[in-house]
């Protein structure tokens, strides 16, 4: 990153390394975006259930419902964030973040516990709140670091902050598998002691938000503008470029690693080498928040004569010209008469008037299919390589796929879509993208419902990954923009609710009772937790279910589409920016 020279290189450094620039650096609201970079970087212990659900399969003597149980209760927790959600609404995004990481540190440290034999075997009930419970940290990882970083950033670009940190969420299993292999690897087999994996991820996601507990706050008014003074575009657009550049590089970084990695057999210290090229990337977005903060330290000194002007206020009474006002004839509308009369879209809904509205009704059904369908196959992707008889490196290499192919779906997806949303020729509604990636998806699910040639894993774990990963940023950025952001953080966890529902209907209830009946038929229908199951049978009917589901779900999609094409014609961050701007006139200076 190349700094404008201004006054010499040394002029520049003093003031870099000057104390009040650099509380300025950590104070601002970039150095907040990017601890929330970090803390959503660490978080990937969910995306990595495929990898180590195999030793839970053979350690706890678990048959595939059973696995698909577990992988329900994480979805379940990764998905109910209504509790961090509420809490954000009355406590500091410090208190959520802690909660959360104490909760990822105690869950997850009693699944490697149980996995490694260190505690007496515990029943699948309680192995599931373990789970559930580690899991859940993430809502409040996720609430306290994105809902902050939005209301940072009110009248920005919504789609391409959303698709920048959900896109950190999707890669971050990648981030903590090539982690995991510096710390714990270093095999010939490159570390195939998943147990190990289940320890980091007990440890790391904590010690993330631990670190940037005192950063991640909401900024008052005057430090909240999202204008790039040096560009000139209200909308920080060359901050979210970059930003956008290094995470592309990053996920390049991890794609090339794991192709590598499968292709030759790596040392510690190659291991440690890689991990450290990784970290350099993850870490670059600092020196982003840096030169921001330098232009806007050098543009406030020139604005400074202006500011110190002195000003003429007019003080108007309104008293004697006002009328007083009459008392109301009619009592005020009831609680109920209120919930039932939602505002217009992109009001200010409660919580209870976004809850029962019809555009609340349709995102849950579209996301519980369409995220309930993809994670169906993301948490099977394991069992679904080895029905197949695919070798374990070619299943572990689609599992790291997913991760990035997530990522790369959550950035394109919000990105384009804020393109689309806000071209002058097109105006598309952003449901109209849910709509899209939900056929795109049923692709996924048929090629794996075929069981063709060995490379049709790879290509559907590409468009599973893919898809799932979009979903996310289309989804909160509708709920923000059709429900306001006043109750944002409860809001954004109720649409998310819908995946675990949908995850145990086409997981539990679909996937892991076909192929235990496969099984069972297979081993001529006797008992047993364990038995595997081989060949397309195995999955091939539960994944023509889920395609079939996902296809109705995308036609539910088009009435959301249609309810919402008049909205999404007009500016949809104008009061935003408005608003922004009455509290900065309001507040005192900086």
């Amino acid at each position: 990153m190349v700094f404008a020279s201004a006054g010499g290189a040394g002029a520049m450094a003093a003031e870099l390394l000057n104390p009040r620039f650099i509380r300025q650096v950590v104070s601002g609201r970039w150095f907040t975006l990017f601890a929330s970079l970090l803390i959503l970087s660490s978080g990937g212990a969910t995306y990595a259930f495929g990898i180590y659900s195999r030793d839970l399969r053979s350690a706890m003597a678990y048959d595939q419902r059973a696995i698909a149980t577990l992988a329900f209760f994480k979805d379940l927790g990764a998905n109910v964030g209504i509790p961090a959600g509420l809490l954000l609404e009355v406590a500091p995004p410090w208190l959520v973040l802690a909660a959360g990481a104490a909760m990822n540190l105690a869950g997850y440290l009693m699944v490697y516990l149980s996995l490694a034999g260190h505690v007496t075997r515990p029943p699948l009930w309680l192995m599931c709140f373990y789970i559930c419970a580690g899991a859940n940290s993430q809502t409040f990882s996720c609430t306290g670091a994105l809902v902050t970083a939005v209301k940072n950033f009110p009248e920005c670009s919504r789609g391409p902050l959303l698709g920048l940190l959900k896109g950190y969420v999707g890669i971050s299993s990648a981030i903590v598998a090539q982690l995991y292999l510096a710390i714990y690897g270093g095999g010939g087999d490159g570390g195939d002691d998943t147990k190990s994996l289940v320890l980091l991820v007990a440890w790391l996601p904590a010690a993330a938000s631990v670190v940037f507990l005192p950063t991640v706050r909401v900024l008052p008014p005057q430090q909240r503008s999202c204008r790039s003074q040096s560009s000139g575009h209200g909308s920080g657009g060359e901050v979210f470029v970059s930003l956008l550049y290094i995470s592309m590089a990053l996920a390049a970084y991890i794609l090339a690693m794991i192709v590598v990695q499968r292709q030759v057999v790596f040392s510690r210290t190659g291991y440690a080498a890689s991990a450290a090229g990784l970290l350099l990337i993850l870490f670059l977005p600092l020196a982003v928040v840096v030169k921001q903060e330098y232009q806007t330290n050098k543009e406030l000194q020139l604005q400074e004569p202006l500011l110190m002007a002195p000003t003429t206020v007019t003080i108007v009474d309104e008293t004697a010209s006002s009328p007083m006002p009459e008392s109301p004839a009619n009592t005020p509308p009831s609680w109920l008469t209120r919930t039932f009369t939602p505002p217009a879209h992109g009001e200010d809904y409660t919580i209870s008037q976004a809850v029962v509205s019809i555009d609340m009704a349709i995102l849950f059904v579209v996301i519980a299919v369409g995220t309930g369908g993809t994670l169906t196959a993301i948490d099977n992707m394991g069992q679904i390589g080895q029905s197949l008889g695919y070798p374990t490196k070619t299943i572990d290499a689609s599992v790291s796929l997913i991760s990035v192919w997530n990522y790369a779906g959550r950035v394109a997806a919000g990105y384009l879509s804020e393109s689309l949303v806000t071209s002058r020729r097109y105006k598309l509604p952003r449901p109209a993208m849910i709509t899209a990636v939900l056929v795109v998806s049923c692709a996924g699910h048929l090629l794996i419902a075929a069981g063709a040639p060995r490379g049709t894993l790879y290509a559907a774990s590409v468009i599973v990954g893919f898809c799932f990963g979009a979903l996310w940023p289309l989804l909160f950025a509708v709920v923000s923009e059709l429900f306001g952001l006043r109750r944002y953080s409860t809001l954004y966890n109720v649409s998310a609710a819908a995946s675990p529902v949908g995850s145990y209907v086409l997981n539990v209830l679909v996937a892991g009772r076909l192929y235990d009946d496969e099984a069972a038929r297979q081993h001529g229908g006797g008992g047993g937790g364990d038995k595997m199951c081989m060949g397309v049978e195995c999955f091939g009917r539960s994944f023509m279910i889920v395609a079939a589901a996902t296809a109705a779900g995308a036609l539910v999609s088009m009435v959301l589409v249609w309810r919402t094409r008049e909205f999404y014609r007009g500016d949809i961050y104008a009061k935003f920016r408005d608003t922004t701007a009455t509290e900065r006139k309001e507040s005192p200076g900086v």
